[in-house]
């Protein structure tokens, strides 16, 4: 299942971080049924069951981004709705922008972390939708008190099964328990203290040998015994029960491959040889013919060698010219520039010159000046005016200060 830390840096997730998505998608299809979403929506809207990896993004399934997106928004839309928010149910030519903003809004709105932009959600398929999809789900099961358990696996008991043995099939496993338990048999008999061997052998020296004296002699009839042995042959059918684990299957599939692999490399070995000995004649007639090429050409090459000589020694020489030409284009550059700028010089002082607006404004000017030097000769004559009675009006003053001093003092009276 999806978590937050699940879009951290590439660095730090595993190799298998590319196939959790896969994980992931199966994870929201279970959940996806668990809320019935097969008759409420699929049904609903007329669309076919979703396949187990149906928003997986990958380059090995067949993928339609306009329907996943589609079939996206819908699931999402019903999901919201289903955990208690009111979502508008999104059309097939709504803004998608507009409708991935407020699915990832409203996603928030559940307390889910989303680091990544809206637009990874716009093709439909991928790592994002997944997760958007799963948490989503999430919200509603656990809104609605569902929870998935592990599940509890019944506890194997071994009891002992009934095999009703058949006295005409022996199984092998029998035949190898009875041989080991007589094996066990024959251990313990001939395990025996020293002293009872030494006994047994003193007691077998004493006795007479039991050895007979005459060849035996069997006294059954052939007929008998022949109808006898037919009577006892089905019981004595010996049935071996196939198991893949055991090791004589093994052995015997390993011969069988081998044997097929030999049989197979006869049959494919001529075509091998045949095939290396085509190849090796067609290499033997390139290597000719690239030489008899070769020698054909030895002028021709000889010539392409001395042109291209020659198109260096062209290419160098144009490459000083086209260095010298650089310099000229620049000098030319700048004398350009400053031509230009005199051009315009001349060009302002000839207008200035064959412009009659600055003589109107020195005549304007002059006639100004002319009143302004009759207005000041008035004033200087004013001013000269008014001195000269001043100086006037002084020297009377001065005159009458002078005779009002010389004026002779009266006489003495006789008490003088």
């Amino acid at each position: 299942m999806a978590d937050d830390g699940r879009r951290g840096d590439e660095d730090d997730r595993g190799p298998g971080a590319a196939h959790q998505v896969f994980v992931v998608m199966e994870c929201l299809l279970e959940k996806l049924k668990v809320l019935n979403f097969e008759e409420e929506v699929l049904a609903k809207h007329n669309m076919k069951n979703l396949s187990r990896h149906y928003f997986v993004s990958s380059p090995y399934l067949a993928s339609n981004p306009g329907e996943q997106f589609y079939m996206f928004t819908i699931i999402a839309a019903w999901l919201i709705n289903m955990a208690g928010r009111p979502f508008t149910e999104p059309q097939e030519y709504d803004e998608p922008n507009a409708t991935v903003s407020n699915i990832l809004a409203e996603l928030r709105s559940f307390g889910v972390k989303v680091d990544f932009p809206p637009s990874k959600l716009k093709s439909g398929s991928g790592e994002y939708v997944c997760f958007v999809l799963d948490r989503l789900a999430e919200e509603v099961l656990r809104r609605r008190g569902f929870s998935f358990r592990r599940p509890n696996y019944p506890t194997e008991t071994t009891e002992e099964e009934s095999v009703i043995e058949d006295d005409a099939e022996l199984t092998l496993r029998k035949v190898e328990e009875e041989m080991i338990e007589e094996a066990d048999d024959d251990e313990e008999e001939n395990v025996m203290d020293l002293e009872a061997l030494k006994l047994r052998t003193t007691h077998t020296e004493a006795e007479p040998s039991s050895k007979p004296d005459e060849i035996l002699e069997s006294t059954v009839d052939a007929a008998e015994w022949n109808l006898e042995v037919e009577r006892v042959l089905p019981q004595l059918k010996v049935t071996i029960r196939t198991d893949n684990k055991d090791w004589r299957i093994h052995v015997d599939q390993m011969h069988q491959h081998r044997d097929g692999i030999k049989s197979s490399l006869k049959e494919a070995k001529s075509y091998l040889d045949k095939l290396q000995e085509d190849i090796g004649k067609t290499l033997e007639k390139v290597s000719s013919r690239e030489k008899y090429i070769n020698n054909q050409l030895e002028h021709l090459i000889q010539e392409y060698r001395s042109a291209q000589a020659k198109l260096s020694e062209a290419k160098e020489h144009y490459q000083q010219a086209s260095g010298g030409v650089t310099e000229r284009t620049r000098v030319l550059a700048e004398i350009s520039e400053e031509l230009d700028k005199v051009k315009q010089e001349m060009e302002e002082k000839g207008s200035s010159m064959s412009d009659g607006a600055p003589v109107v404004k020195i005549k304007q000017s002059l006639t100004k000046l002319k009143q302004e030097i009759v207005q000041m000769d008035v004033r200087i004559g004013v001013v000269e005016h008014t001195l000269l009675q001043a100086k006037l009006k002084e020297k009377s003053n001065m005159t009458r200060d002078m005779h009002a001093t010389n004026l002779p003092e009266p006489a003495a009276g006789p008490f003088a």
